[in-house]
């Protein structure tokens, strides 16, 4: 039986040298805005329908994801509110799905393209090329009175700060639930 490897599920604002010193992670390069780099841990994934909607269940990591996650882009505002919907529905018989915190999120970087072209594995939509999380950037860099929240790209396979607002505002959403 596999050791289960937590990651944190209670979002938290993160400076960027807490974001290039996160567990399970190799870092490749590292930039101002974060890192390029993949995730460390040896996934255990299985596809699951439940009442006709897909989900991935890694057993590494206890959590849950939404197979493919949003359609569209969309504001780090609509996205939550996008997920309260997803609750409110019951996707897959649930009803506590969230944005992954980034440790999360980048929990899926792979560390070269798997699925199609994104850093991904080939068990996910390959659509969602970049996605929300839920954890804020705390560095508020001089004359940045923006919000700011840290993102994963898996077209790039790197993690960075993403402005809430507007098109450059705008990432896709996959929910995530913890399974315990």
């Amino acid at each position: 039986h596999m050791r289960i490897i937590t990651l944190r599920s209670s979002y938290k604002i993160l400076s960027v040298s807490e974001v290039q010193s996160m567990p399970n992670v190799s870092i490749r390069e590292k930039d101002d805005w974060g890192f390029y780099g993949h995730s460390t841990i040896n996934h255990d994934y299985s596809l699951k329908t439940i009442r006709g909607e897909k989900v991935v269940v890694d057993n590494a990591t206890g959590l849950m994801w939404h197979q493919s996650g949003s359609d569209d882009v969309m504001e780090w505002g609509e996205a939550k509110e996008w997920i309260k919907k997803l609750n409110k529905s019951g996707y897959a018989g649930y009803d506590d799905w969230r944005l992954p915190t980034l440790e999360e999120a980048a929990s899926l970087l792979k560390s070269s393209e798997r699925n199609i072209d994104l850093y991904i594995d080939p068990i996910f939509s390959n659509k969602q090329q970049w996605i929300w999380t839920g954890d804020e950037d705390g560095s508020k860099s001089a004359g940045n009175f923006y919000f700011h929240m840290w993102s994963v790209d898996f077209s790039e396979g790197n993690v960075y700060v993403r402005n809430v607002y507007g098109i450059i505002g705008s990432s896709y959403v996959r929910p995530v639930r913890s399974m315990e």
